[in-house]
């Protein structure tokens, strides 16, 4: 089945004003309070095309935020990808050699004999991201579908994901087969450290709506990690929360093994099969099946398909946090 083209509601806003940082990484900002507190970062652009996280940030190096307390780190990632954006072709503009959230390891930033577009920027950051304790990390999905919270696979993350509150799903997983993601690039993804990350989809990539979800997460995330206080932020970009959060465990992914994938229906994501062995999808004429009752689909899209794609990750239901009244 075709997937469906989505109209483009955002403006893409002019970054080149955020270019030069006294970093010395550009497109990266960070500002020290001089008093004691994490190093909190505010990601966007991992992907070029998933505009809603440069929005916010791009909106709060221009309102001038400054933390109360430790150090805020905002950066633009991918701003080689973001400049290629073209309205005609939007998913194009995702990357320009590889996936920039597939290659965070040690070993293959120091691996002097790989080189793209990405692990060149990837390079250039990890001084930074190194340094950095909490990181949010601001995404938006290729289809129509409710924000969620991707926690990675360590206790860790899913108390710091009901501590923020929103969104309502919490994804735990491991991740990629095609390599690792900047939310989990060393300490993040170490049980035995105290540094933490949310990655956080927030919609479908260029639906307004995505940008509330944007700004609501970031302003939560700040207050929570006590650089900034409630009143350093627009009043309007806090939303309610929701009554109950879910926490869902990623059990297996679903990678095609070539072209020939198609799923049974228009899926978008968070679709609930009751019974075991229902079809969802065929791959190389074989069918693909729900390996256990009520199986959630997570983040379903043949967009960027290709030999060794992860087209959807299936998840299983562990438990619902209802908040208290």
């Amino acid at each position: 089945m075709s997937a469906p083209a989505y109209p483009i509601e955002l403006t893409f806003p002019d970054i080149a004003v955020h270019e030069r940082s006294d970093t010395g990484v550009p497109y990266v900002h960070t500002f020290d309070s001089g008093i004691d507190g994490p190093h909190v970062m505010i990601n966007a652009l991992t992907h070029g095309n998933e505009v809603c996280g440069a929005i916010v940030v791009d909106a709060l190096l221009r309102a001038k935020l400054r933390p109360r307390r430790g150090k805020l780190t905002l950066a633009f990632a991918n701003v080689d990808a973001y400049a290629r954006f073209d309205p005609s072709k939007p998913d194009a503009a995702r990357f320009v050699d590889q996936d920039f959230n597939r290659v965070w390891t040690a070993q293959t930033l120091g691996n002097t004999t790989l080189d793209s577009s990405e692990l060149r920027r990837a390079r250039a950051m990890r001084p930074v991201i190194d340094s950095v304790d909490l990181l949010l990390d601001l995404h938006s999905m290729h289809e129509k579908s409710k924000p969620l919270i991707v926690a990675g696979p360590l206790d860790k993350g899913i108390a710091l994901s009901e501590k923020l509150g929103t969104p309502a799903t919490v994804i735990c997983d491991e991740g990629h087969p095609e390599g690792r993601r900047m939310r989990d690039y060393e300490g993040f993804g170490d049980p035995a450290s105290p540094k933490n990350a949310l990655l956080i989809e927030c919609g479908q990539h260029w639906e307004a709506s995505a940008v509330t979800v944007a700004r609501d997460v970031t302003a939560r995330f700040l207050i929570l990690s006590g650089v900034v206080d409630a009143q350093d932020l627009p009043a309007d970009w806090v939303q309610p929360l929701p009554d109950e959060m879910l926490i869902v465990r990623v059990t297996e992914p679903v990678v095609a093994k070539s072209l020939d994938f198609r799923f049974a229906d228009n899926y978008t994501g968070l679709e609930v099969f009751p019974e075991a062995g229902s079809v969802i999808g065929w791959s190389d004429g074989e069918a693909v099946r729900t390996p256990y009752p009520d199986c959630m689909l997570v983040m379903p899209s043949l967009r960027q398909l290709r030999a060794g794609v992860t087209v959807v990750r299936l998840g299983r239901i562990e438990t619902r946090v209802a908040r208290s009244q």
